[in-house]
């Protein structure tokens, strides 16, 4: 009898992760690698995914059933209307206040959707800069598009940001009035069936030409899937970013806060600009490995740092001008890893006190999933912050995009 497999890709801010599972969700295979491009450049995502299709056993990869994209919420990428891009994407941690006015007359009293760090502000500017006779798809949708050889799908949450509606199933009113419909992408659910591989794309990466593309979801959405979030549970995402997930009974408005359905569940959430980019900034991966081996968890320091990457913030606190504070910096290296540690540990405990203040309830326990997870100071440094228990996940992002396409809607 032959095996039937079922892949996830993710694609992060740095790089690409693949897992492939079989029936019983067992991990048949897993890989990742980085960029060769910067992040807002779609060339570096393709041949990432060239390259972890060259890494796959060839038994595995010509099995493989279905798959499954997520990709970061929020960056945006201009194409031609037979997808080839006309540039770089605009990231998700881009501030996009070229034309305000224009903004406020689409989104109107959306705080969401009005706020120079969504997509519909990106798109805009894009609008501007290329004229309205492109269409605009988000990372995920953009590399299914790819695997497709059509641009046209675009799955519903990492449409929110541009103005989909989960809820009403709609776009804005308003998007008639400004040249936008054409722009927007086909919306289809998470987990339902894109079509097949293009034929050419299944000859390059050496698949089946019966490989069904599922329509994925953001990278915190499969985040959270694969972490197996429960109610009263919260999920925190230690990549770039940090990100923030839980489940809530009734969905609200606020801005830099999305929701989203994932499992039948409506879930909340926010994302930081600061997280393990920042740290990246001033150390390598193993310079802080070996650092955070110096730290004293249970001791404080005297430093109030608000370690961010550059001016702007996003959530808990959405002021696209707000300024790193990562000054005085000491002579000791390990103190200053320990200083910053404590920074994003106290954006993470105030992300948790705004989810609360909006949805009713602080989470018991934190599962944990992310490269920043691995970190044992960090993980101390946290729960003496958050004072609740923290439990880390050893399931990828790319793990929980498999399962979508495990599960796809058939």
């Amino acid at each position: 009898m032959t095996n039937e497999y079922f892949g996830g890709l993710d694609f992060g801010s740095s790089g690409a992760r693949i897992s492939i599972i079989d029936k019983s969700k067992e991990i048949i295979f897993e890989d990742s690698c980085i960029y060769n491009y910067e992040f807002k450049n779609p060339e570096g995502w393709i041949n990432s995914c060239i390259k972890l299709f060259e890494g796959i056993p060839i038994q595995i990869k010509i099995n493989l059933s279905r798959l499954s994209i997520s990709g970061t919420s929020g960056t945006l990428v201009p194409c031609s209307p037979n997808g080839a891009p006309l540039g770089n994407s605009i990231p998700y941690y881009e501030v996009c206040t070229s034309n305000p006015e224009k903004l406020n007359l689409i989104a109107g009293e959306d705080k969401f959707l009005n706020n120079p760090y969504s997509s519909l502000a990106k798109a805009i500017k894009l609008i501007d800069t290329y004229g309205d006779n492109i269409i605009l798809r988000h990372q995920a949708d953009w590399i299914s598009g790819w695997f497709l050889n059509d641009w046209s799908f675009g799955e519903e949450g990492n449409n929110l940001k541009l103005g989909w509606n989960i809820a009403n199933k709609s776009w804005p009113e308003s998007f008639e009035s400004f040249s936008l419909t054409q722009s927007i992408p086909v919306i289809k659910k998470s987990g339902s069936i894109l079509g097949k591989i293009n034929q050419s794309i299944a000859n390059l990466l050496g698949t089946s030409d019966h490989l069904l593309l599922i329509s994925g979801t953001t990278d915190a959405n499969a985040a959270f899937i694969a972490a197996e979030v429960k109610e009263n549970e919260g999920l925190t995402i230690l990549g770039t970013t940090i990100v923030l997930k839980k489940i809530i009974k009734k969905t609200f408005s606020h801005p830099g806060i999305t929701m989203h359905r994932v499992n039948g569940e409506w879930i909340c959430g926010g994302s930081s600009n600061a997280g393990c980019g920042v740290l990246s900034k001033f150390f390598s991966d193993l310079e802080i490995k070996e650092l955070s081996q110096q730290i004293n968890p249970r001791k404080k320091t005297t430093f109030n740092y608000l370690p961010l990457n550059s001016p702007g913030e996003r959530f808990p606190t959405n002021d696209p001008y707000l300024k790193p504070i990562i000054k005085p910096r000491p002579v000791s290296d390990a103190l200053f890893l320990h200083g910053l540690l404590e920074g994003l540990a106290k954006i993470e405990l105030k992300g948790w006190q705004k989810l609360k203040t909006l949805s009713g309830y602080f989470p018991k326990k934190i599962i944990t999933i992310g490269g920043g997870s691995k970190n044992p100071q960090w993980k101390s440094i946290r729960e003496k912050t958050l004072k609740i228990p923290i439990i880390n996940s050893n399931k990828s992002t790319s793990f929980g995009s498999a399962l979508i396409a495990l599960h796809a809607n058939f």
